[in-house]
């Protein structure tokens, strides 16, 4: 598996920018929040690049790409933001009129800006290629595991992050459901099954514990890598069942458990790349 700081930033940028059409193909979280992720993930991709002297010439390449790629959807995005997105504009509308019904006060609707709105089907067809050159270089390189283990881990670390970010945007829109975290949380666990499962395949980290692999700490990190699996998964069930509470508190008790899936579940990655 290889280890490699820019194809991992790589990594994070790509499945991180891919899975924001997740949420905004619903049309109910507004542009701000794709645009604050566009920005930093293009940010982590051109981190990518000055990361990568040393590495094959393709990484440093797939950075260069997944920069201006992320970057041109961050463009894209922000000249449509003044149209808004469908679905938001809806359900104001149609809170704005029931607050009227019980008020009797009338709002002046908001002027609606003419124009198409963002397509999310944007960020697939700009990222998506270039996660399948990446997986695709890698497995010329090293392998079909090799491969498999890369695309896994670009997306549970791209959906961990979102569903991280996604949960502090509520701040920004309380009035959002919480459908779309809830999604953000179940596509994590999923993600964690390939990616703890082809970790497990030979040569798998089970080779720490059986000596076969040498981590200069006596099994130490087989062990960290274990419990990075097992706390992320039990993480990810508390905070959907944080979801389920009323109290809008609870989003942020759901998104503060997400925080440290950030840490458990990079962990999973992370700590495998290094012994394998």
């Amino acid at each position: 598996m290889p280890l490699s700081v820019s194809l991992f930033l790589i990594q994070w940028a790509i499945g991180g920018s891919l899975l924001l059409w997740v949420t905004s193909r619903h049309r109910l979280v507004n542009l701000g929040y794709g645009l604050i992720s566009k920005a930093v993930f293009a940010v982590i991709a051109a981190i990518g690049i000055a990361a990568a002297p040393d590495d094959p010439g393709w990484i440093r390449s797939m950075a260069i790409l997944a920069t201006l790629a992320i970057s041109a959807t961050f463009v894209i995005a922000f000249a449509k933001r003044k149209i808004g997105v469908s679905g938001q504009k809806e359900i104001a509308a149609q809170r704005s009129e029931r607050v009227a019904q019980m008020t009797g006060i009338d709002r002046e609707p908001e002027e609606k800006k003419s124009g198409v709105e963002f397509n999310p089907i944007v960020d697939l067809v700009f990222i998506a290629p270039i996660l399948l050159a990446v997986i695709g270089l890698v497995w010329l390189e090293s392998g079909l595991l090799a491969a498999g283990r890369v695309a896994a881990g670009t997306i549970l670390m791209g959906a961990l992050t979102d569903a991280m970010a996604l949960g502090h945007w509520y701040l920004v829109q309380p009035g959002l459901g919480r459908a779309p975290l809830v999604e953000l949380v179940r596509i994590s666990g999923v993600a964690l099954i390939p990616a703890t499962v082809l970790l497990l395949l030979p040569p798998s980290i089970t080779g720490v514990f059986t000596g076969l692999i040498d981590d200069g700490y006596n099994g130490l990190l087989g062990w960290f890598w274990l419990a990075c699996v097992i706390a992320t998964a039990i993480l990810l069930v508390m905070a959907e069942i944080a979801l389920r509470e009323k109290q809008y508190s609870a989003v942020m008790a759901a998104t503060g458990l997400l925080y440290l899936t950030i840490l458990t579940g990079f962990g999973v990655d992370l700590v495998a790349r290094a012994l394998l």
